[in-house]
This record gives C-alpha cells, sequence and structure tokens, in this order.
C-alpha cells in the first residue's frame, strides 16, 4: 500500500511524472479524445465541469447531454466553446472514435432500477433515469472494449455485474454513499483501514479501479492500493467530484487508467492547497478548472 501525502512536492513529482505527455512532434487528434455524455433538464452544469476539465488535457472532447429542455440543450452549446456538442442520434460514432468514455456527470437516477427493457431506440426514452441505465447497460454490452470511467448518476443506476462483462476494466468515481449502492455494502462509518480492504476487495472482485472519494482518496485496481491524503475542507463543494470524474478521463485518454486515476486525485487536492493560499477555503469549481493545469506544470517541471 503507498500512501501518498499531496503537500510533500517531491513524492507528488514521482507520481505525476509517470503521465503521458504531448510530444514535441505530435500532431491533432494524436493527444487524446473524450466523449463525455452527463447532465439532465434537472442537472446541467456538472457533466460541463467535466468537459471543461477534460478539455485542457485531450486534443477533443464531444460532448452529449439531454435535450429534454431545449433551451438548456441550446445554451449548453453557446456555453461549451473548448469542445464539440454532438447530437444523440451521433452519439454511437464518437464512442467508436475517442478512447475514453465518460458517463454519468448529472445524470438523473431513481432509488429504485428498473428491469433492463433491450429497447429498440433508447434515445426515445422519456423517463431520465431508466435513459442513464439502459444507455449504460447498452454501451457496455456493444461496446465492452472501450475505456470507460462511470460516475454519479451512473453508478446509483448500474450494476455491479455489469462492470465483468467489459474487456478493459472501467474506472469508477463513487462517494462513499454511492459506493455502498453499488456494491451493497456499508463503509460510511467505517475506519480507513477498513474501507482500504473493503475497496480493494471490490476492485479484485469485479476487475475494476476503484477512486472512492473521501476525506482520504482510496484508489485500488484490486492488487495496488493508494492512499491520498491533503486537500482541504473547499472540496466539500458541490462540482468538485465532477471535475475529478473529467480530469481522470482526460488523463487516462494518453496514460495508463490506474496512474491517470491516482494522478488525477493528487492534482485536485493539491490544486486546492494552492487556492487556499490566495482564497482560503472560499473558491469554487471555475478556479479549480483553471488551476489544475498550472499545478501540473508546477509539480512535473
Amino acid at each position: 500500500m503507498s500512501i501518498i501525502k499531496t503537500p510533500d512536492s517531491k513524492l507528488v513529482k514521482t507520481y505525476l511524472k509517470k503521465l503521458s505527455l504531448p510530444q514535441p512532434n505530435s500532431h491533432k487528434g494524436q493527444n487524446g479524445k473524450v466523449l463525455i455524455i452527463g447532465g439532465s433538464s434537472l442537472f446541467h452544469s456538472a457533466s460541463l465541469w467535466a468537459a471543461e476539465v477534460a478539455s485542457h488535457f485531450v486534443d477533443m472532447v464531444h460532448y452529449s447531454s439531454t435535450e429534454e429542455n431545449q433551451e438548456i440543450f441550446l445554451s449548453l452549446k453557446k456555453k461549451f466553446h473548448n469542445g464539440i456538442v454532438v447530437p444523440k442520434t451521433n452519439l454511437f460514432d464518437y464512442v467508436k472514435e475517442d478512447q475514453v468514455i465518460l458517463i454519468g456527470p448529472g445524470m438523473l437516477r431513481e432509488d429504485q432500477k428498473s428491469k433492463i427493457k433491450n429497447q429498440n431506440d433508447i434515445f426515445k426514452i422519456k423517463n431520465e433515469a431508466e435513459y442513464t441505465r439502459e444507455l449504460t447497460f447498452y454501451l457496455i454490452n456493444n461496446f465492452p472494449e472501450k475505456q470507460y470511467v462511470f460516475d454519479a448518476g451512473t453508478l446509483q443506476m448500474m450494476d455491479k455485474e455489469w462492470l465483468l462483462k467489459l474487456k478493459t476494466p472501467a474506472i469508477i468515481t463513487p462517494h462513499q454513499k454511492e459506493f455502498e449502492k453499488l456494491f451493497d455494502v456499508l463503509i460510511h462509518q467505517s475506519s480507513v483501514e477498513e474501507k482500504t480492504k473493503l475497496v480493494q476487495a471490490m476492485a479484485k472482485k469485479y476487475k475494476t479501479i476503484i477512486l472512492l472519494k473521501a476525506i482520504v482518496d482510496i484508489v485500488s485496481d484490486g492488487e495496488e492500493v493508494y492512499l491520498i491524503e491533503g486537500g482541504n475542507a473547499g472540496l466539500t463543494k458541490g462540482g468538485t467530484g465532477d471535475i475529478l470524474a473529467g480530469l481522470t478521463a482526460g488523463l487516462s485518454s494518453k496514460s495508463p487508467s490506474l496512474i491517470s486515476t491516482v494522478a488525477s486525485s493528487i492534482l485536485l487536492k493539491k490544486t486546492a492547497e494552492k487556492l487556499f493560499q490566495s482564497k482560503g477555503y472560499w473558491y469554487n469549481v471555475d478556479n479549480i478548472i483553471e488551476a489544475i493545469p498550472e499545478v501540473l506544470k508546477e509539480s512535473i517541471l
């Protein structure tokens, strides 16, 4: 087990240097393409935050959101300038094209999971929580070789057994309640040691990479385990989890998935520490998104 304390700049540099950086002779499209599927008629900012942070680290972000509220959908096109908003009708073309698919930020969920209906046209589903579940199932079954990052609404609507269908281990980024709901276990009141053992066990059993978001983040692929300590209370704000998911997706488009997941946790906590110097706890998600690239640069150069 590796313990990473983010104030330790030398140790942080050791891990971040493992990331693949753009080569001087690289061309357009060679430094990563990410598809982000998220948002809903209720939550439209979460997936945009994920898309914005990913756009710093890849050549292209393709972004697909809800059309349930046409006014919101049109405003998203006007607001998101660092990627391409794609319609649902062309979604699977971009699934085939892009290296990493992040699905879940801002997508709706329900307390009860509906029975999978294998609908011929999932884009006609009106219930947005049902759409989250059906689309996730469809992607896993039809594109099992893809690198997925599952977050938020998707984690609350999918079944844990679906992870075993994948040929490439998925990255999942649950907070503690999402972890409990997905794996049907209790973890919230457990010690860090107990949480660590459970995260490693679930990662191994379901052949996935887990980033459990907590005061001390826990990352495991079932074999290796990392505890990332650092950050501050400013990270309790809504949206930081969406940033973490988008950052993980962006980095894993060119770097190994496990080191990308660890690096994302390090970078978010390290960025919170940097922002605290000038803003105290009173920074927001836009501040984080803009500061992360600077923190990475300072950490590896």
